[in-house]
């Protein structure tokens, strides 16, 4: 009975030995070389595998996972790869010597280039992919670590700016001192190759300081100079009839008859100082000179020459900085000469020169005048003459003014430009009383009128008090310290209560009579301003009364008339 119920073997392994069955499947060897087998990832292994499992094989869900976890670990094994790739290249970057950046100076044929990088001069390879011929002098190029060009960069948009002392004759430039460089000899990049240089002109460097790459400008010399003079004939400056006719015998004859100057050798004037008060037409002498020289040569020759007028003020000049100021004077003449020699006629018109052509004195505060001067004498008779170049100063106080620029053979005329009398007065008044302006009364009638109310030696005109040194006491009137810049402001204040008055009735106004006393009064009502005791031989100075034996000045005080002070003024 026990031996019915043993199972019968199965009639598949019927026939199949018994060790064969017990040994089960055959190992991965037998189906695949050793060889392919190492090749295999662990992913196709565990496919290999799993195509060996019979169907519905218990361990075939097993292998799944397992599958499943390898791949997670490949995928996790690749992205780490992939990182410390990442990181292997940032650190041999980092590794990596620099590039220098250097300045192209010249080709060397057939693939080599003069470089210059970091002050240092340099015969370079140049990469094969780069042509030769792209390269152009002041470039910026890029040297690897073998000093080998493997890159153009362009032009260098910063450096230094120097000023051109020199043109060399080969094309090459000279620069001085001036910009706290040492004088150097540079070459013109490709940029300036083909522009028309000069003396003068300010231009920017490569930082190696080998090529000029840039022309900046010429500094200050538009700003100083005047592009047109304005239209000033000689009628228009009223009550300097002396001044004008010295100035024109010092300045048109010369350029009017030159023939005559040479036969009988006569020095031409350098040029000439204008001196006296404020407000009396300085300024304006000296643009009416320049525009009614260029009309009489245009009238007399046919040849119209265009003029050139640097209007200067001198507290322009001064500079905190050593050697400034004395560039700038030296830059001025500079200009004038090169104006000269292109046929302009030249005026150098320096303004309140007193403050920048002062007496040298000794002392730590006075260093810059004492350089001034001196740069100031060796421009106008230095080794290169001054020709075709008038130099006209004006000055309140030339007093103050070095003699050594005084003197002759520099500013060989001194003209006197004085403040206006009565009748000089009046032919301002006509001049601003234009016969445009809608005028109440005739332009003289009402010009006189004003002159003689401004110039009557009466009490009510009575403006300061001089005390002397003897006891005497004077009295200056209003038109004792007239000038035209007092004239044209009466004008002017006249004009306003014209106007105010138009707006108020909302009609047709002119301008009266008294429009014009009203004007007078409150010009000088507001000028009624003194320096103190110790300024006063300086202040007479200006208002061109002799102080020498002055004493004390002061205003006239208001007095009373029944019992009410009156407003003196």
């Amino acid at each position: 009975m026990a031996e019915s119920k043993k199972k019968a073997p199965a009639p598949s392994d019927a026939g199949r030995p018994a060790e064969s069955a017990a040994s089960g499947p055959s190992p991965l060897s037998d189906l695949i070389p050793r060889e392919q087998l190492d090749s295999l990832s662990a992913l196709q292994l565990v496919d290999l595998i799993v195509s060996k499992l019979p169907p519905r094989h218990s361990s075939i869900l097993d292998m799944v996972y397992l599958r499943e976890r390898i791949v997670a670990m490949e995928e996790m094994t690749e992205e780490a790869r992939q990182t410390i790739e990442k990181l292997d290249a940032v650190v041999e970057k980092l590794r990596s010597p620099a590039f220098r950046v250097g300045t192209f100076l010249a080709a060397l044929e057939p693939d080599r280039a003069h470089v210059c990088v970091g002050g240092t001069d340099y015969v370079c390879c140049v990469d094969p992919q780069i042509p030769l011929s792209s390269l152009q002098i002041g470039q910026r190029v890029l040297c690897n670590e073998a000093f080998a060009v493997v890159l153009g960069l362009g032009f260098e948009r910063n450096g230094p700016i120097v000023r051109i002392d020199e043109l060399l004759s080969d094309g090459r430039l000279r620069i001085g001192q001036e910009s706290g460089l040492m004088p150097l000899v540079l070459l013109r990049s490709a940029l300036l190759a083909k522009e028309k240089l000069k003396p003068g002109l300010e231009i920017r460097l490569d930082v190696n300081q080998r090529v000029g790459l840039e022309v900046i400008g010429m500094g200050k010399r538009v700003e100083r100079s005047l592009e047109a003079v304005s239209e000033l004939p000689w009628s228009a400056i009223g009550g300097q009839a002396d001044a004008v006719q010295a100035i024109r015998d010092t300045i048109e004859l010369p350029f009017l008859h030159r023939d005559l100057f040479k036969k009988f050798q006569h020095t031409v004037p350098k040029g000439f100082l204008l001196y006296g008060p404020p407000g009396c037409g300085k300024t304006l002498l000296g643009k009416a000179t320049a525009y009614n020289l260029r009309q009489q040569i245009k009238t007399q020759t046919g040849v119209d020459h265009p003029e050139f007028f640097l209007h200067v003020k001198g507290p322009e000049i001064l500079n905190m900085w050593v050697g400034e100021s004395e560039r700038q004077v030296r830059d001025l003449f500079t200009q004038c000469r090169e104006r000269a020699n292109d046929g302009a006629l030249a005026f150098l018109f320096i303004d309140e020169a007193e403050s920048i052509l002062g007496t040298r004195r000794a002392g730590r505060y006075a260093s810059i005048l004492s350089t001034l001067v001196p740069m100031f004498c060796t421009e106008m008779d230095g080794i290169e003459p001054l020709q075709n170049v008038v130099v006209i100063l004006a000055s309140n106080r030339a007093d103050l003014i070095d003699p050594a620029i005084l003197r002759p053979g520099r500013i060989d005329r001194k003209i006197k430009v004085s403040r206006p009398d009565q009748a000089a007065a009046q032919t301002i008044y006509e001049i601003y009383l234009r016969e445009s302006l809608p005028l109440a009364e005739p332009r003289a009638e009402l010009a006189k009128a004003l002159a003689t109310a401004h110039f009557a030696r009466t009490p009510a005109n009575e403006f300061l008090e001089v005390a002397l040194r003897s006891g005497r006491k004077e009295m200056l009137h209003r038109g004792d310290l007239a000038s035209g810049a007092i004239i044209a402001a009466i004008v002017e204040r006249a004009k306003s209560l014209a106007i105010k008055r138009a707006i108020a009735t909302k009609a047709d106004t002119l301008l009266t009579r008294d429009d014009l006393l009203a004007a007078l009064q409150a010009e000088y009502a507001e000028n009624d301003l003194f320096p103190p005791t110790d300024n006063t031989e300086d202040w007479l100075k200006l208002t061109d009364f002799d102080p020498e034996n002055v004493v004390r000045l002061g205003p006239v005080r208001p007095r009373k008339t029944d019992g009410t002070p009156s407003s003196m003024v």
